[in-house]
């Protein structure tokens, strides 16, 4: 199989309170509007914001988005009254996480990768 592009797909309770949310809140810039969806660019993929969702997000679901400085994302996050589910902390596997919500709850982990981890890290050498 040759993937030659990715989007994650979100079906929102509510359309348009998402849409703000991403583009007013999180600062996503839209790649593509279409009649009941917007499509949004994330980094080197894209989020889809599209249809109607009855449940809700699932649990076992979750956004992961690389930030250059997470620290003061949630600051900016916070004067946005986003909802915060855990503060920003340096794990064990050498990343600053930090997690929010989407209006919907949809879990969205935010995260620093520092300059001396190893996914920064041209290994070739080695």
């Amino acid at each position: 199989m040759e993937v030659l592009n990715s989007r994650m797909i979100l079906r929102p309770g509510d359309h348009d309170r998402s849409v703000r949310f991403y583009r007013d809140v999180l600062g996503l810039a839209v790649c593509r509007e279409f009649p009941g969806g917007t499509v949004f660019f994330l980094g080197q993929g894209y989020l889809e914001v599209s249809g109607q969702g009855d449940q809700g997000p699932s649990p076992d679901q979750v956004l992961w988005l690389q930030v250059r400085d997470l620290r003061a994302t949630f600051d900016e996050l916070r004067e946005q009254a986003v909802a915060v589910l855990a503060e920003p902390e340096h794990k064990p596997w050498g990343l600053h996480e930090g997690w929010i919500a989407d209006p919907d709850g949809m879990r969205i982990v935010l995260v620093e990768v520092p300059a001396d981890h190893p996914i920064r890290r041209d290994t070739r050498g080695d």
